[in-house]
């Protein structure tokens, strides 16, 4: 049976390639999605982007007890939402949590994540391949 990913990008991630390419690098999210898909031909990869935290909460609402595992970035929402930790606790889908920058060398108000407490994992400061490596992990997991 094939497993299901979901990956989750919250507020301004749909400008990767464009956004601050010393911090988040020049290429589009939908571009690497495209390479790193066929790594993972036992894996159907779906992917949501939003800027509306609703969106993201009503996305894992859906979809969080059907799939094997959520990568997300929930970007600025991940240090101030409760919402989304909340949300994330309610699923039985095990989460691990992705940063393409290292938000620890950062400002001091990213430091703090809601979500980190209620994901299997976090990775930060790899660049994109922090959502492969995130696939990797929800790959191993037995947690389902």
């Amino acid at each position: 049976m094939m497993k299901q990913i979901l990956i989750i990008n919250g507020p301004n991630l749909n400008l990767l390639g464009k956004r601050e390419p010393a911090i988040y690098g020049s290429r589009s999210f939908v571009d690497y999605l495209k390479t790193i898909e066929p790594l993972f031909p036992e894996v159907q990869l779906r992917y949501f982007q939003s800027n509306h935290e609703g969106e993201l909460l009503d996305k894992i609402h859906e979809l969080g007890f059907d799939v094997d595992g959520i990568v997300i970035n929930a970007g600025a929402f991940t240090h101030t939402s409760i919402a989304l930790a909340d949300a994330l606790s309610a699923v039985s889908a095990p989460a691990v949590e992705v940063h393409i920058s290292n938000v620890h060398a950062r400002e001091s108000f990213r430091h703090h994540s809601y979500l980190s407490a209620k994901c299997k994992g976090v990775i930060v400061g790899l660049g994109l391949t922090g959502y492969e490596l995130a696939i990797r992990y929800l790959m191993m997991s037995d947690e389902r």
